[in-house]
């Protein structure tokens, strides 16, 4: 096993209380305004802006610090057909027969249904996959821990990344998703975690009014 180095903690940096506070509120403001898009426009976004977020999502902590995640950003509209079209067959058969009354009941005032047009129009999907294992140097298999843990961090990273860009996304989580393997040709040690759709929102973008819990209603203070 590699020994660890450690070195001084040199990047954190202390705010005056009253600049902490500011902070929290104004992350708070910004945040706020982030939604769920279904309606995208169609305008380029610079690929470095991904590039970007996609750092951002990189610093996320993982267990034992494997980082056993994978994002493949897919820009090709053939290769977005190909994941709509397979999307939409599970979707379909999601509505038609693998979801209950109850799931459907809370959905219908979403307004979704099994067609996703978004794939075709975003200008990008980032397919986000866990890996179950990874390779050492020398090829042999390496276990990762807290797999799910880590990738739900790492995706929440770059969703907040994304939003502070200016532009907006959609989680889209058609179940089973093994598709993207195969159309993405990804290995076997990969599962993918989630289909995050990216882009701008388009000038007619309608989202449903909704609220969001009270403090007191997501957190107990002992």
């Amino acid at each position: 096993m590699n020994d660890i180095r450690f070195e001084p903690l040199r990047q954190y940096k202390q705010f005056p209380l009253e600049e902490m506070q500011n902070r929290a509120v104004d992350f708070y403001e910004r945040m706020q305004r982030r939604r769920t898009v279904r309606h995208f426009s169609d305008q380029p976004v610079p690929p470095e802006v991904i590039d970007y977020c996609l750092l951002a999502a990189g610093t996320a902590p993982s267990g034992a610090n494997l980082q056993p995640w994978h994002f493949v950003v897919v820009s090709q509209d053939q290769i977005k057909h190909k994941i709509r079209l397979a999307a939409e067959e599970e979707e379909h058969l999601f509505y038609s027969e693998r979801a209950t009354p109850e799931w459907l009941e809370v959905l219908a005032p979403l307004g979704t249904d099994a067609k996703k047009p978004f794939l075709d129009t975003a200008p990008y999907l980032i397919a986000i996959f866990a890996q179950s294992y990874s390779f050492g140097s020398s090829g042999s298999k390496v276990k990762n821990y807290y797999v799910q843990e880590s990738v739900g961090i790492a995706t929440g990273m770059l969703i907040t990344a994304l939003h502070h860009c200016g532009l907006v996304s959609l989680t889209h989580t058609p179940s089973p998703m093994r598709f993207l393997n195969e159309i993405l040709m990804r290995p076997s040690n990969e599962r993918p975690f989630l289909l995050l759709v990216v882009g701008f929102p388009a000038t007619d973008a309608v989202v449903p009014v909704i609220s969001k819990k009270s403090l007191e209603d997501i957190a107990t203070f002992i």
